[in-house]
């Protein structure tokens, strides 16, 4: 392990974090929580002066293996998460740290889970930087800086590849910079069409920014308590396209941009994609016709729930939990499926279900052809075998932190259904499950270690499992010579 730059860029990134805290210091001035200020300030500072220490001295050895990015990537994200909890705790809104910490790791990890009951009793500066954290969860830190800075050269596409969701990550064009201030660009400009688009329909200008950073980091914290349930249908329709518009994965994007319209709609990925989406509004639309019998009500419920728990956003604008079986069993699969790999969407990914399926298909055809050879396309190319490996490793490590954290909680003693869910809701970053943690409820119930339980989920499931087991794993942390 080359631990000077582990220390040089773990420093870079609560310096970048203690920038991004200006931004919440400007909301409360603006709207005079002068209180507030004070514990921004201070954990500013602190970002900054332990940041500065860290990265004072840049690392002789420059080298920046995938195991170390996997290793700073898993660091840098618990950093961030611990640090960016102080002005909760600070300002007293939040005073337990660990539920400062969950919320916060909730925000980054773009889950949404949260530990509040009363989400409007939080000061607007509060209520803003819990919100602004999706937006820098969702694309990525590591991808910001990798677009702003000079960090370690051609070797901080470790980050990106450690940091981005999918099963492989690939440059849009040939330089990382580059890739990064691309995606970055659509990622904005996503959001300012959605922002502005909220505004024209009525909402203030606060307000659509904060849900315009839970749709786009497909991250679901909201301004009230109700979440978006009490907006008027053309807002939730406004909401329901851009949260399906950010479980896209970004490349169809880019090459609609480059003018390639048919290479993008050739995705089939993208394609996958759009048929799950389309079968399950249809299905739980078709499911629901005696529980909403005004169709513009039941198609609008359908779509906007399928949305929001196929992208992971977690916005809500009916209580599923009191769906009909079919239904719910439904929105189970979605959350386990996901969004497309190289979007802000959590989940399994749509890719890997394709390599999934293409496997056991593969599997079949050489039980009954053993000596034919078979290979594995995606989108006319073979899929490399240590992709198909490492889809396989994902999928059993998924199973192995499901069934652990799923006991792990029941210490509590809570219900299957509401362990099962919770860790589920984390693990693929939805933030609301069934049962005790439905849509109309939160995980303020869960003891202080079950908590913990729940953040180790959200940040593993948020950066693909890997480097939060790379963490656990103790010969990762054995200096390299």
């Amino acid at each position: 392990m080359n631990y000077g730059v582990v220390r040089y860029i773990l420093g870079r990134i609560l310096q970048a974090e203690g920038v991004f805290l200006v931004f919440p210091i400007i909301v409360g001035i603006i709207y005079g929580e002068y209180n507030d200020l004070l514990a921004y300030g201070i954990t500013l500072l602190i970002c900054l002066l332990v940041g500065t220490l860290l990265s004072l001295r840049k690392p002789n050895k420059g080298g920046l293996y995938l195991k170390e990015g996997f290793f700073v990537v898993g660091l840098g994200w618990i950093l961030m998460s611990a640090f960016g909890a102080v002005p909760f705790v600070i300002s007293g809104d939040i005073p337990n740290y660990i539920d400062a910490v969950f919320e916060t790791a909730s925000g980054l990890s773009t889950t949404g889970a949260s530990i509040l009951t009363d989400v409007e009793a939080l000061s607007r500066t509060n209520l803003f930087w819990r919100s602004f954290t999706h937006l820098l969860g969702g694309m990525g830190v590591f991808v910001f800086l990798s677009a702003l800075l000079p960090m370690l050269g051609g070797n901080s596409m470790n980050l990106m590849k450690a940091e981005s969701t999918g099963p492989s990550v690939d440059k849009l064009v040939p330089r990382l910079k580059d890739t990064a201030k691309i995606l970055y660009a659509i990622y904005l400009s996503m959001g300012f069409v959605e922002a502005v688009t909220l505004i024209i329909l009525g909402l203030p200008v606060y307000d659509s920014l904060l849900l315009t950073f839970g749709t786009i980091g497909t991250g679901g914290f909201g301004v009230l308590n109700t979440s978006i349930s009490t907006y008027s249908p053309a807002i939730q329709w406004t909401i329901t396209v851009f949260m399906f518009l950010s479980g896209v994965n970004y490349a169809m994007y880019f090459l609609i941009l480059r003018r390639k319209l048919r290479s993008a709609l050739k995705l089939s990925e993208v394609r996958l994609y759009f048929f799950v989406y389309v079968i399950c509004v249809v299905l739980i639309c078709f499911d629901l016709r005696n529980y909403y019998p005004v169709f513009s009500e039941n198609i609008r419920q359908s779509a906007f729930q399928v949305s929001t728990l196929l992208t992971s956003t977690g916005y809500m604008t009916a209580d599923f939990n009191a769906w009909p079986e079919f239904s719910k069993s439904l929105l189970i699969f979605i959350m386990l499926v996901g969004a497309c790999a190289g979007s802000t969407g959590g989940g399994i990914k749509m890719s890997r279900v394709m390599i999934i399926f293409k496997s056991i298909k593969k599997q079949l055809q050489m039980l009954i052809h053993p000596r034919a050879i078979k290979k594995i396309k995606v989108d006319g190319a073979d899929v490399d075998h240590d992709v198909v490996r490492a889809t396989n490793a994902y999928i059993a490590v998924f199973c192995l932190f499901l069934s652990i954290s799923t006991v792990l909680l029941s210490i509590n003693g809570f219900d299957f259904t509401t362990n099962f869910t919770a860790t589920l809701a984390t693990l693929n970053n939805m933030g609301p499950g069934f049962n005790l943690v439905g849509p109309t409820c939160n995980y303020s119930f869960f003891s202080p270690f079950s908590k913990i339980v729940l953040i180790i989920d959200m940040l593993a499931g948020r950066l693909e499992l890997f480097p939060i087991l790379l963490l656990m794993t103790p010969g990762s942390w054995k200096r390299r010579l």
